[in-house]
Order: structure tokens, then C-alpha cells, then sequence
């Protein structure tokens, strides 16, 4: 694991507001920081450029999981080897990355944030839907996750590399979770802490919508890997 290298990518829509303290708690962690600017109308790819962050844009909003997309191909042919993501909205305290940091250095290929003892501090709704949708995951996956929500991750390339990342929205964090546990891929939840334990006033994650999207990704990741 010495000299392997990482980077940290933000998905970034309409996040002008809050975009810029994330970036510089980002920096004060490491150095090399990306954000993709998913289509946004406000400020926030100028908030990222005014800070001297690299900005990836998409013309028109396409989702989060084309934008990470777009991260992972930028950053895995500059030749990192792994991608720390998190949201632009505040949620995901930077200085946690240590702790994905660690569980890759112990052989993982999939690290995810974990905020399942913290669900009791998220509103009803939230709380439901993330308790929902972690237990179908994991499930279909044939790997229990108490989290399986979370948009603070390490990705590695190889994994990346072999089972891609192809849907649009919210719902590629869930497929990839399905992707990697029938290929054999090691993923690791690992607690953090949360700025914002519920997130709501800030998250683009429509609950009843997206979560009958993930639902359908889940299932078609799970066929996919039957056939």
C-alpha cells in the first residue's frame, strides 16, 4: 500500500452555499481535491475555481452517479488508486477520511461511511427510508451493511475498473454495493461522525422516488450478476 495515491471528489449540484467550506476542510486533509459541477445554475463551480480546485463540468444536470462517474475517469487515468467521496453539502465532515483511508490500507475495495448509529437523530422519514433501502441492499448483495446510503466512500480502481459505475442517479451508490459484494470485492462500513445527522435541508435525495430507483438498480445489478 506505500505510494499508492488517493484523491477526494465532490459531486457538486447548486451547492454555492455551502460548497466552499467543504472544499477548504477538504484541502486541509489532502491536497489533491476535485469537484464536478453537475449542471448547476448558481455559483458553485466559481466557488470551487475561486479556491484553486480543479472543476469537472457537466452542461446539464445528468445526477450524482454520472458525476462521479466523471470523477473516477478523470482521476483513475491520472493514475490514482483510490477516490474518497463526499457530498458538497456539508454533511460529511472531511476529517473522517483517515478512517476510510485505514480500512484500505487493510485490504478493502469498497470503504463506506457509516452513519447507522446516528439513524435515531435523522427525521422519521429519513430514518425509514435509509433503514429500507440499507437492509434490501444487503440483502441482494448477500453482505449485511448497516448503511448502504451513505455518499462518503473510497472507491479503488480496481473495482471500479471491474464492475463500472454506469447508472445516472442516486441509485448507482446502491448497485455498485451489489456489483462488488458478488464479484468478490471486500466492503467495509467503517462509523463516522456527521456535521448534520439528517441532512435534509441541504440533500438532492428524494426519498420515495429514489428509493424506488434504487430498488430497480439493486434488482437489475443482481440479475446482471445471475446471468
Amino acid at each position: 500500500m506505500t505510494g499508492r495515491r488517493f484523491a477526494i471528489a465532490i459531486p457538486a449540484y447548486e451547492a454555492e452555499a455551502t460548497l466552499a467550506r467543504v472544499i477548504r476542510r477538504a484541502l486541509a486533509v489532502h491536497e489533491d481535491v476535485v469537484v464536478v459541477d453537475d449542471g448547476s445554475e448558481d455559483r458553485t463551480g466559481d466557488v470551487a475555481r475561486a479556491l484553486g480546485v480543479p472543476v469537472l463540468v457537466h452542461a446539464q444536470n445528468f445526477g450524482k452517479g454520472r458525476a462521479l462517474r466523471t470523477a473516477f475517469d478523470h482521476l483513475f487515468a491520472r493514475g490514482v488508486d483510490a477516490v474518497v467521496t463526499l457530498d458538497a453539502d456539508g454533511q460529511h465532515p472531511p476529517e473522517e477520511t483517515p478512517k476510510l483511508l485505514a480500512a484500505w490500507r487493510a485490504g478493502a475495495d469498497l470503504v463506506l461511511g457509516t452513519r447507522a448509529h446516528l439513524f435515531a437523530k435523522m427525521s422519521r422519514v429519513r430514518r425509514a427510508s435509509n433503514g429500507t433501502s440499507s437492509w434490501l441492499i444487503s440483502h441482494v448483495a448477500g453482505a449485511t451493511l448497516p448503511d448502504c446510503q451513505t455518499g462518503f466512500r473510497l472507491y479503488t480502481r480496481p473495482l471500479i475498473d471491474a464492475v463500472g459505475f454506469p447508472e445516472p442517479r442516486f441509485e448507482a451508490e446502491s448497485a455498485v454495493i451489489v456489483r462488488a459484494a458478488r464479484n468478490g470485492f471486500t466492503l467495509v462500513g467503517v462509523p463516522i461522525r456527521l456535521d448534520e445527522p439528517d441532512g435534509r435541508a441541504t440533500s438532492h435525495y428524494r426519498p420515495i422516488v429514489d428509493s424506488v430507483r434504487i430498488a430497480g438498480a439493486v434488482t437489475r445489478a443482481r440479475l446482471e450478476n445471475r446471468g
